[in-house]
């Protein structure tokens, strides 16, 4: 936070700067101005500046894409936190979410030790082999009687007969 208001400040005083500048001194920085972007001393109205400053105008898109291609690669990436812009490593909520170490709420803000990952393989592994267990559980257990189950299908005889 307080990076950004170091570099809004750096900025509003560079804007300042030019404007006082152009304005005590406009026709230099006008000329200025024209030289750099292909505006003056050409052979018609524009040329140079579509031949020269303008057509770097696609590159600069180019540059832009490209920019914002590597921003969204690092979106993806990036610890899920808002605000953060470490890596994010770690699942967190069954994999719906990538934290970094800080912010994971395993880790409580330290880098992982030995002694947090082996007890956390372990609860890993435990539940696992739990789950594993609940589901083959119903194939173990043969059915008690299977006459019974074969009897709920067929029709019962009266009281009255």
């Amino acid at each position: 936070m307080k990076w950004r208001l170091i570099a809004v400040i750096a900025l509003a005083c560079a804007a300042s700067a030019a404007i006082i500048l152009w304005v005590l001194d406009a026709s230099q920085f006008g000329h200025w101005l024209q030289v750099h972007t292909g505006t003056i001393n050409e052979s018609g109205p524009y040329y140079g500046f579509w031949s020269g400053f303008g057509s770097d105008l696609e590159e600069f898109g180019i540059l832009g894409a490209i920019g914002a291609g590597i921003y969204q690669l690092v979106k993806k990436y990036n610890c899920h936190e808002p605000g953060c812009w470490r890596i994010g490593q770690h699942p967190a909520a069954g994999g719906q979410f990538l934290l970094c170490y800080r912010h994971h709420p395993d880790y409580q803000g330290r880098k992982p030790t030995h002694e947090l990952i082996e007890r956390l393989h372990r609860e890993h592994l435990e539940r696992q082999t739990a789950m594993y267990s609940k589901l083959h559980e119903p194939h173990q257990h043969p059915a008690a009687k299977p006459s019974a189950a074969s009897d709920v299908h067929q029709p019962q005889p009266s009281a009255s007969g």
